[in-house]
């Protein structure tokens, strides 16, 4: 290792795990603040606030989970053309190596409504550096705050 290098933080590379791709959305409202949802109870991490979104299924593009998920978990439509690439971060969980990726999103039709018994609330993106968050979400926070 050269020597300029023995200095950066973050230890050793991750283990060899499992992928898994997460994409996640930052929804904008009129007044610039994010939505953000809780983890319901009985799932990892209950109670930590996160941006909605979820896996990437196979043979699925992450702009299309992220359709179908905002769908499912909050009943509004958008369309993948609606969906701005805004950062994406990667983290080493205890068996996975989740890589998550932010698409920033204005226009979606229909009103959030949580449908999986977790929480929401509109935050402005100053304030998404106060909430307890995953560890995977965290490093998104600067992305967000620095093009918004």
């Amino acid at each position: 290792m050269s020597a300029e290098f023995a200095d950066c933080p973050g230890g050793h590379p991750p283990r060899a795990l499992p992928l898994l791709t997460v994409s996640c959305a930052v929804l904008l409202n009129g007044e610039n603040q994010v939505l953000v949802t809780d983890r319901p109870a009985g799932k990892d991490m209950a109670g930590l606030w996160e941006f909605p979104g979820g896996k990437v299924e196979p043979l699925e593009s992450p702009e299309a989970a992220l359709v179908r998920e905002l769908e499912e978990e909050l009943g509004i439509e958008t369309t993948t053309a609606c969906l701005s690439p805004c950062g994406f971060a990667s983290h080493a969980y205890e068996t996975v190596n989740l890589v998550l990726l932010a698409f920033a999103i204005r226009r979606w039709r229909g009103t959030p409504v949580p449908r999986e018994g977790q929480r929401m609330q509109w935050v402005p993106v100053n304030g998404l550096f106060r909430l307890d968050m995953p560890p995977a979400d965290r490093p998104l926070l600067g992305q967000i705050a620095s093009i918004l």
